[in-house]
């Protein structure tokens, strides 16, 4: 409807103009003065674009320079307009004065004045066409894909590394990003990351796994960052225990004062040895401790071991506190009761509860068919139980059982 009423508004200006100039040519061959043509050519400036306004103000100085009697008017008598005998420079003057200044103001007005188009209004199937609608913002969704293009900071977010679809996984995670600003509520605690020591390539992967840090208050950030730091943890290993425990900056300083003393208690450890515990095992300050507990009760009740032997396998592999009980038990059976290894010895070599129980048994009975499966070290041919369950492939076969390769993986076939 719009464009419509702007095409008539058009017509109807240069329809007027067309009048003005058969009005002024019919003037003409009357004789008109120019004072005369300079009255009636206010009545053709209509709202007709700056175009149509010049070009007949062009055609109003054409008429209004000369004198509309011919130019040898003067000598037969004829009256011609006043401005014809005055003196050139006086001429030049009233020529001023009745030609209109093409730079004035009103030129540079807007000359369609048309009301601004209603939401009611009936349009054309073109225009329909052409009419590009913005994508609603959905009430609700299952996934941050739909606002990503909506929201400033999701997109940051994304461009930092965070991954959406792992941070939606989390209990109301999703939600705490549509709700936070960038530059006010996360800029802050990623200069704070970037000060623990973290690095930038560090941060996106950080924030997939804890994005509730987002929402913790500054102020108590610094503070459990100022608490580790008296109990004489480096700036590196601080930035090193918050990278792999990402939730540890959400715990409190009393909550984390007590882990420390649970585990310095506990274990019977001292103090740099509880230090260096949960610097190699973070997560143990912030996982749960009921399973610690109970892997403790397994390994001194089940498995039989010695307080002192207890802390020394914990010291050495912290995270047989947070293996499977069930792995824990079926490991230690197939190494103490079939191969015969003695406590003393798993406690010298803890780490052989972090290998596979099908490597060791596939390992161990390579050596026993070769008749090379000796660990006792007052023995010859003694093999050690790190290298039993450390080295790879190639190098157990050709050191350790002193057989090729494919030895090693036809005899696999066999079992």
């Amino acid at each position: 409807m719009a464009v419509w009423a702007r095409h008539v508004s058009r017509c109807c200006c240069l329809l007027n103009a067309a009048r003005a100039v058969e009005l002024t040519r019919r003037l003409r061959s009357r004789g008109c003065t120019a004072q005369a043509c300079r009255e009636f050519a206010p009545l053709a400036v209509l709202p007709a674009g700056k175009e149509v306004v010049l070009w007949r103000l062009q055609a109003c100085r054409h008429v209004s320079v000369g004198s509309c009697s011919p130019p040898n008017s003067a000598r037969d008598g004829s009256f011609s307009s006043p401005e014809s005998n005055l003196p050139s420079v006086q001429q030049e003057q009233a020529k001023a004065e009745i030609l209109p200044d093409l730079n004035a103001k009103i030129l540079d007005e807007d000359w369609d004045d048309i009301p601004p188009s209603s939401a009611l209004e009936v349009i054309s199937e073109e225009e329909a066409v052409q009419i590009i609608a913005e994508p609603l913002l959905p009430i609700q969704s299952s996934t941050l894909r739909d606002y990503v293009d909506h929201s400033e900071t999701l997109e940051k977010l994304v461009h930092l590394g965070v991954d959406l679809s792992q941070v939606e996984k989390r209990q109301k995670a999703g939600q705490l990003l549509l709700t936070l600003d960038f530059e006010k509520d996360i800029k802050k605690i990623l200069l704070f990351l970037k000060d623990v020591g973290l690095e930038d390539n560090q941060l996106g992967p950080f924030l997939t796994k804890n994005p509730y840090i987002l929402s913790e208050d500054l102020e108590a950030l610094e503070t459990r960052v100022a608490y580790l730091k008296s109990k004489k943890f480096g700036k590196s290993e601080i930035a090193q225990m918050v990278s792999r425990a990402p939730y540890l900056l959400l715990f409190s300083v009393e909550r984390l004062d007590n882990r420390l003393g649970f585990f310095k208690n506990e274990l019977g450890l001292s103090v740099k040895k509880t230090k260096d515990l949960v610097i190699r095992l973070p997560r143990l300050l912030t996982g749960k401790l009921e399973p610690v507990k109970e892997n403790l009760q397994v390994c001194q009740i089940e498995l039989g071991f010695q307080r002192h032997e207890i802390q020394q396998i914990v010291y050495k592999t912290p995270k047989i506190l947070t293996a499977s009980k069930k792995r824990l038990k079926q490991t230690f059976d197939y190494l103490h009761n079939i191969m015969g290894i003695p406590h003393h010895m798993l406690t010298r070599f803890p780490q052989v509860f972090n290998s596979k129980l099908l490597r060791i048994r596939e390992r161990h009975m390579f050596l026993a068919f070769l008749g090379r499966a000796q660990y006792d070290p007052a023995q010859p041919s003694y093999i050690p139980l790190d290298q039993l369950v450390s080295l790879p492939d190639e190098v157990f076969c050709t050191e350790i059982a002193k057989a090729s390769m494919q030895d090693f993986e036809n005899f696999i076939k066999t079992l």
